[in-house]
């Protein structure tokens, strides 16, 4: 790392602006460019990312990303993972995406653009073409993967370049729609378990080259007990012994870098909204995408998109940060958004705070619309994630 003193970050209720690709705040969409150039490979705006990022030259690269991992949450269950704890002390955080969710990090991640670029927008979107809500994490009622995200990923440069590269993750996710959209360009290689993932990190890096290894159990377990549970903190104590063996076993010119796609919040059921229940939420809104704490809402015709917002924030007051597709486009929420992507924001985008959520129990089954933590919105302990440097 670079040596410099980290700045505090900020206190977990605090909004935390999304991440601005191309900017010089450090961001999820700044590691594969700058992981890249330390391998030598020219990848564009890779040598300012790995300047920022403090990054340095390597043989081999293994990145790790761990769904739901954020930085507060680590800093604050850190007594479960006593190497990752090890490995946080004088880091400093990444900003990770708005929506603080997997399909729109891992594609900024994967390609090092912004939402506003790849029109991955959230855990569910409308597609302008049909007016369906498609899921852009089964990769249901979307359009092929190409075409919905065509800008090349990092892996397909470092892979044109020559470099090995090697994925590291599910079976059910080889081929899928989310992996062509975000992180097509690398060799697959199927593994469940931990253990399995970490041993087949350890064959691909034999040789040069760089492998990416995804874990999702500390996202699920989240989700399910909350982040605060002692369900999660068995997550995170059996990831860190894994870590831990990887980092002892990796070759000695290998870089390990960890990170994650998003944090978690607990929420609290008693502020829990339901659009298809709320005559005052639901007035209007034909279509809600996103999640239960980044909403995409999509008016009926004729309806004022301004008129919408007026009305949900003074039923949400705080609970919410409320904006119009042009005023939340405006403030950067998605950075840059192209022509083809601005009609995938919702008329109206909505950030919960505290512990808000909002569901639409139209499109959302009971078991999602009860779960203990989540994340999307723009909070610190959603928005930060950590980045962990080992050689």
């Amino acid at each position: 790392m670079s040596g410099t003193t980290a700045a505090a970050p900020p206190a977990p209720d605090d909004l935390v602006a999304p991440v601005a690709p191309g900017g010089d705040a450090r961001s999820i969409t700044h590691v594969l460019p700058a992981l890249g150039d330390a391998l030598g490979v020219d990848v564009p705006g890779g040598a300012a990312a790995r300047s920022l990022l403090g990054l340095p030259d390597a043989r081999r690269v293994c990145v790790v990303l761990v769904d739901g991992l954020g930085h507060l949450n680590l800093a604050e269950r850190g007594g479960h993972a006593p190497f990752l704890r090890s490995l946080l002390a004088g880091s400093e955080p990444l900003v990770t995406t708005f929506p603080s969710t997997t399909a729109t990090a891992v594609a900024a991640f994967g390609t090092g653009r912004g939402p506003g670029t790849t029109a991955m927008l959230g855990y569910t979107v409308r597609v302008p073409a049909t007016g369906r809500l498609g899921n852009l994490v089964s990769w249901t009622d979307m359009p092929p993967a190409a075409q919905w995200q065509p800008h090349p990923t990092v892996l397909e440069r470092l892979a044109a370049a020559g470099v090995a590269v090697t994925s590291v993750g599910p079976a059910r996710f080889q081929g899928s729609g989310l992996t062509a959209a975000a992180l097509r360009g690398a060799t697959y290689a199927p593994a469940e378990s931990l253990t399995q993932r970490v041993d087949g990190v350890l064959r691909a890096l034999r040789e040069p080259g760089l492998a990416y290894l995804y874990w999702h159990d500390v996202d699920k377990t989240g989700h399910h007990h909350g982040w605060g549970s002692w369900q999660w903190g068995e997550a995170l104590t059996e990831l860190d012994g894994e870590l831990a063996r990887l980092a002892r076993s990796l070759p000695r010119d290998t870089l390990l870098v960890v990170t994650a796609d998003h944090g978690m919040v607990d929420v609290d059921p008693s502020r829990r909204r339901d659009v298809a229940t709320d005559p005052v939420l639901g007035a209007g809104v034909a279509t809600t995408g996103g999640e239960p704490r980044a909403l995409h809402l999509h008016v009926t015709s004729g309806t004022d998109p301004g008129d919408v917002a007026a009305r949900w924030r003074d039923a949400l007051a705080d609970d919410a940060v409320v904006r119009t597709r042009d005023e939340a486009v405006a403030a950067g929420w998605f950075g840059p958004v192209d022509a083809r992507v601005l009609p995938v924001v919702g008329d109206v985008v909505v950030a919960t705070t505290g512990a808000a959520t909002v569901v639409d129990s139209r499109t959302q089954t009971p078991a999602s619309i009860a779960l203990p933590g989540v994340h999307g919105s723009m909070t610190a302990r959603e928005m930060l994630v950590p980045l962990l440097v080992h050689r």
